[in-house]
């Protein structure tokens, strides 16, 4: 994708950019998921930290995600981020990622449009990418699945975007849908290009610890879970170790 397949376009309070190629000439009411109703288009909705919608269009689908916050801020503050430039908000910078890793051909969502809604010093934020099928690895993981094959792919797959510099700011199990022999990550808020560094193992550490959540119990009982583990460390370090 080159940089002329991305669009700018200011409407009012709004600032868009856009894959002119799906989106075309983006408008305030294609990151409202009340439009999206109107037009028949809205085929699912998703709840978690954003909410999200699956819209269907024409040969592919969406995913329109609003940006919400998490952690201890949540609880005073919903949606709202502090303006400090177009290209320093929070879906232009995951609309970039997603755009300049899609062309490296890492497993990622396709980027569709980013919109930023400024109210005064704060805005409110959606992205809309094309949705990956698969399920998440979370799903996987609480139907017993340990396929070390499984789990290698997974390794090898966090291997080449590491190897890239690319630092995902929220991998766990969730975040990785996995359908058939691909997998592919999602979800790369805050997410940022490093150097290689020890962030890498930092990295796949908290992936573990999302494992270990999820499985509870099972995780220190069952030698399976610990071969499956290490199968996706030699994956991931077979590809670091590559370059």
């Amino acid at each position: 994708m080159n940089s002329e397949s991305l669009f700018l376009s200011r409407q009012e309070s709004c600032l868009m950019l856009a894959d002119d190629r799906r989106l075309g000439h983006p408008k305030p009411e294609h990151f409202e998921p009340r439009w999206w109703q109107g037009a028949g288009r809205v085929i699912g909705e998703a709840k978690g930290r954003g909410s999200a919608w699956f819209l269907n269009i024409d040969t592919e689908q969406w995913v329109l995600r609003h940006y919400r916050r998490g952690g201890m801020v949540s609880r005073w503050v919903e949606d709202t981020y502090l303006y400090t430039g177009a290209e320093r908000s929070r879906p232009f910078r995951e609309l970039r990622l997603l755009r300049a890793m899609e062309a490296r051909g890492l497993p990622v969502p396709a980027p569709v449009g980013a919109c930023l809604s400024r109210q005064g010093l704060l805005y409110r934020a959606d992205l809309i990418s094309v949705r990956v099928p698969g399920q998440p690895l979370s799903k996987r993981l609480m139907e017993g699945d340990s396929d070390p094959g499984l789990f290698r792919r997974v390794g090898e797959v966090i291997g080449r975007f590491h190897a890239e510099g690319i630092f995902h700011a929220d991998l766990n199990a969730h975040n990785i849908l996995v359908e058939g022999e691909c997998v592919h990550l999602i979800d790369f808020d805050r997410s940022q290009w490093r150097r290689p560094g020890h962030w890498q193992r930092r990295n796949l550490e908290r992936l573990q610890r999302s494992v270990k959540k999820i499985l509870a119990s099972d995780w220190a009982e069952e030698a399976q879970w610990q071969q499956a583990w290490l199968a996706l460390e030699q994956g991931w370090r077979d590809v670091i170790k590559k370059g």
